[in-house]
């Protein structure tokens, strides 16, 4: 085996999982959230060497984002369950942020 090879590959592994996570986190929350805001799963980033994954979500109407958030707060540990049934992988922690894009920063001429 070519030592670029084993170097590569728990870095792909991490990607991999990370992938899972997100598309698994896109398909609890469109299955899970109530319909006062569109929240979306932008991307996922793994932190800490994959023990905790980062979910960066958005959404709309900006103004929902702070009880939107708050809601996925509280659905991490019936998320942490879902992800047990529905993916094979060491689970780690899961956090959700917020990437509006530059839609979030408030524009203050228009203020």
């Amino acid at each position: 085996m070519n030592p670029d090879t084993r170097s590569r590959s728990p870095r792909k592994q991490a990607d991999r999982a990370t992938e899972i996570v997100a598309r698994e986190a896109a398909l609890f929350i469109s299955r899970e959230a109530g319909s006062e805001s569109l929240i979306t799963v932008i991307r996922a980033q793994s932190v800490s060497h994959g023990e905790r994954i980062m979910i960066f979500v958005s959404v709309f109407p900006i103004e929902k984002a702070r009880s939107a958030l708050a809601y996925l707060e509280r659905k991490r540990e019936e998320f942490s369950d879902y992800l047990k049934t529905h993916a094979r992988m060491r689970l780690p922690r899961i956090d959700f942020m917020l990437d509006n894009g530059e839609s979030s920063l408030p524009d203050k001429a228009t203020r």
